[in-house]
């Protein structure tokens, strides 16, 4: 379609506006090339309808000395066909019934779509917009089909059912999404449609591709592939779909041999690199294909003699018989979902056998379709001219016995309605929303000031609000939708077998049902199930179970299911097969529900809770003799950093994350920073305390309140300087460690740079170090409440912890050396804890006449 013709309609829509359902172009003069090939009957109400009756364009090459000439295509769908008979089918029955719509009359005007986004484009403005010129009157469809399809006076269409491929439904939504016209697909399923923010006017009765991936990745996984191949079509649907497969896939262990996207309408030379590709995939094909391009794939296989092969295939051909005909030793074994399907939709059958070439002979689609499958030619007929469909001087004229009955087309077989019942779901659907409409009660309506809207002349967003709230049963089938639009997810697994004499039998081997619970959800019969060579598939690996006396090897950049098979090492030894499936690995990290986790939690609340406890006792007694000879504030801040480090245990329980990774070892080393450089700046104040007695000594006046502050924060800012440098060139992270045990994955923190996490350690045990030093000089000096020996107890302590928990630490692996640092953080603070402030508490709460100045000065 050119562009000025694009740009043209959309002006004439853009000038018109939203007028009412019967108004016409009297003033408009359409510039376009005129189209009429369609299908009408006026109603009430005019359903748009758009089916690919006609695929594979042939694009002529643009000398831009003439005008191009329109694509012809290669194809015509008998498929199709029976789909948009489906349609009329539905309208007509609707239109007989008494119960649903009787004051209105809904009709129909149908298009070929083309499978082809210009086409489709230029078809839906048609659609919207009614017929662009000419008046002949409102034409019933005996009328319409006596006069070939002519321009006659048409209503414009507020809902639109179309169109079948997902790629054309998102170009046609952006299109007509400003004009907040209805489209419902019957056959787009790419997830990517259901995003109700892009798409707000999008409906369909097809399940969305989300489901259909989870159910062929635990299809995969239930036969056990773990080395499959995928291709697809290069389109957005097969990009979404296989996308959503490769990250659904990767849960349970399942590798992509390779991921090939092939242009639409692939020449030779792109289906021969696809094969070069297909053929390194053993077993296992999962495809996302139109029937279209897989013919040419089967055709250039057939004459490679490529057989043997497991096609998983996705809905778009699972169920296409076309593609038998000529390819049954390449498809047979096949397996698919299907989309769910009608045992019998009650006089469908009917109404697609009453066809005779008198009452076809003008009707364009119809009678292109007689001759195509009669291989004939009707009087006056100039179909295939314009489809590339082959000389109509090549063909006999068409005697008029001809019968459908005498003869097979996908346009006649009923026995798998499956795309023709998500149409006739889709009439439905408009047909209930319609009847809702007209059920509202003057001053009950949904729209503003409560107001109703007129079925006979009514605005396509009113129509669209009711459509989402639809709910009604089909055949006896519950319909509704989601909050996106979509129906809920049910697939039959189909099996392709050969059937008497050699005819394709698609069998019925399980289903697929989204509402059921996860594991339940994929129910197969193996046993009814044919597979491509001898009984049972063959099983598609990378690489091969190791036998006894050897072990796996990765592959280094190849995926975990790739490995080599080595002997075992001199003094070890194997006498069991190794795996031969990818199967989901045990995530290993503390947690806080195994019991060595609830432990460490729990000793690390307790840990705060008595430090807390202490603060509040020193608190109370803060007048008293001991805290006030004790520096108070020293003190105080001592306990509230103890409390600290006990809580940083907690940082390391739990599943590692970046951020955890990035907080924890910081913590741990300010909060034990923080800590002893109080005690530091404690056992100095008892050194200068005794110094400064000696007569004339000023030190204490330059180590008073502000000097202990400060040093405090000094000696701490140094251990803050080298955490900020480490964090800022080699920050711990969280890694996936599986070299430790092969079916373990151990999620753990990695200090990035062990350089900044040994300084860390290094810069604490250098004020230990320090600590011990002063308070072994302070520990003699005479003083009832003299807290250096206490000091220097604890910081012993101190010492003997970290000097185990350096070799511990080195030597263990997994949860467990999580463990050793959190029961080394626990056990340091409480060392330091107990050593310096439970004799003091004992002093205060059970020995209060010691806690005097008369007995502090004694000595």
């Amino acid at each position: 379609m050119r562009l000025l013709d694009v740009i043209l309609l959309l002006f004439l829509s853009l000038f018109r506006g939203n007028q009412g359902s019967s108004a016409a172009l009297d003033s408009c003069a359409f510039l376009g090339e005129e189209e009429r090939k369609s299908l009408y009957e006026d109603g009430d109400v005019v359903i748009g309808g758009l089916f690919p009756l006609h695929y594979s364009p042939v694009s002529s090459p643009l000398t831009y000395n003439v005008k191009p000439t329109p694509n012809t295509y290669n194809y015509f769908s008998a498929r199709a066909l029976r789909w948009m008979q489906t349609m009329t089918f539905a309208i007509k029955e609707i239109n007989g019934r008494a119960d649903l719509l009787p004051r209105l009359k809904l009709g129909f005007h149908i298009r070929d779509s083309c499978d082809d986004i210009p086409v489709s484009l230029r078809a839906s403005f048609l659609l919207a917009n009614g017929q662009p010129e000419g008046s002949k009157g409102n034409a019933s469809q005996d009328e319409a089909a006596g006069l070939g399809c002519e321009a006659v006076n048409r209503t414009v269409s507020p809902v639109i059912i179309g169109d079948a491929g997902s790629g054309v439904s998102m170009a046609l939504l952006r299109s007509l999404g400003s004009f907040h016209i209805p489209l419902v697909s019957y056959f787009a399923s790419c997830s990517c449609l259901s995003n109700q923010r892009e798409f707000p006017t999008f409906m369909r009765t097809m399940p969305s591709d989300a489901f259909q991936i989870k159910a062929l990745a635990q299809l995969v996984r239930y036969f056990g592939w773990t080395w499959v191949g995928v291709i697809g079509v290069e389109s957005d649907y097969a990009r979404f779909a296989i996308q959503l497969f490769l990250k659904e896939s990767v849960r349970y262990g399942v590798c992509a041999a390779y991921t090939h996207f092939y242009p639409v309408g692939p020449n030779h030379q792109d289906i021969e690199k696809l094969l070069n590709v297909i053929q390194v995939c053993y077993v296992s094909c999962s495809s996302y294909i139109l029937p279209a391009e897989m013919q040419d794939i089967l055709r250039e296989m057939q004459r490679r003699n490529l057989t043997g092969f497991q096609w998983i295939a996705s809905e778009a051909w699972a169920t296409s018989k076309s593609l038998w005909e000529n390819s049954a030793n390449l498809l047979k074994g096949t397996l698919g979902f299907a989309i769910q399907r009608a045992a019998v939709i009650p006089g469908l059958q009917q109404h697609l056998a009453a066809l005779t070439p008198s009452a076809i002979h003008r009707i364009a689609f119809l009678a292109e379709f007689w001759e195509e499958t009669f291989n004939c030619r009707l009087n006056g007929s100039a179909n295939a001219h314009n489809h590339g469909l082959g000389s109509q001087q090549s063909r006999t004229p068409c005697k008029g016995t001809e019968a459908l009955r005498d003869v097979y087309s996908p346009y006649s077989d009923v026995t798998q309605l499956r795309v023709s019942y998500n149409v006739y779901k889709a009439v439905y659907l408009i047909a209930y929303a319609l009847q809702d409409m007209s059920n509202c009660k003057a001053g009950e309506g949904p729209f503003i000031r409560n107001t109703c809207a007129d079925p006979k002349n009514f605005k396509p967003w009113q129509l669209l609000h009711y459509m989402k709230l639809a709910n009604f049963s089909a055949l006896g089938e519950e319909v509704n939708f989601d909050q996106n639009g979509d129906p809920i997810a049910y697939y039959d697994l189909m099996n392709w077998q050969t059937g008497p004499g050699g005819s394709l039998d698609l069998v019925k081997v399980g289903f697929y049902d989204a509402s059921l619970p996860a594991g339940s959800s994929l129910v197969i019969n193996d046993s009814v199930i044919m597979w491509p060579v001898g009984k049972q598939a063959l099983r598609s690996v990378c690489s091969s179970s190791c036998p006894p006396g050897s072990r796996i090897a990765r592959r280094k950049g190849e995926p975990v299911c790739c490995y080599d098979c080595v002997p075992c090492a001199e003094g070890e030894f194997s006498n069991t097969t190794a795996r031969d499936l990818c199967i989901p690995k045990t995530v290993e990290y503390l947690s806080y529900h195994e019991f060595m986790g609830v432990l460490l939690s729990a000793a690390s609340v307790l840990g705060a809770a008595v430090s807390l406890a202490i603060i509040a006792i020193f608190y109370t007694y803060k007048d008293t003799a001991l805290v006030r000879a004790n520096n108070m504030e020293l003190s105080f801040l001592l306990l509230v950093f103890l409390t600290i480090c006990f809580l940083v245990g907690l940082l390391f329980l739990g599943k590692p994350s970046e951020w955890l990774c990035r907080i924890r070892y910081p913590a741990f080393g300010i909060s034990f920073a923080l800590c002893l450089s109080c005690l530091l700046a404690k056992t100095v104040v008892v050194l200068m305390a005794f110094r400064s007695r000696l007569p004339g000594s000023p030190v204490m006046k330059w180590f008073g309140t502000k000097q202990q502050r400060a040093s405090v924060l000094l000696g701490t800012a140094v251990q803050v300087i080298v955490c900020f440098i480490w964090l800022l060139t080699s920050p711990p992270y969280a890694n996936h460690n599986t070299d430790y045990h092969s079916s373990t994955i151990i999620v753990e923190c990695v200090t990035g740079s062990d350089v900044g996490f040994w300084l860390v350690l290094g810069y604490i045990g250098v004020l230990a170090c320090m600590c011990l030093l002063l308070a072994f000089l302070a520990r003699k000096l005479p003083d009832n409440f003299n807290e250096a020996k206490f000091i220097t107890f604890s910081i012993l302590i101190f010492f003997a912890v970290w000097v185990t928990f350096i070799p511990v630490y080195m030597s263990t692996v997994g949860k467990y050396i999580v463990a050793v640092h959190v029961f080394a953080i626990l056990a340091s603070a409480l060392g330091l804890l107990l050593c310096i402030f439970a004799p003091k508490c004992y002093i205060i709460l059970l020995k209060p006449e010691k806690n005097s100045k008369k007995f502090l000065i004694q000595r």
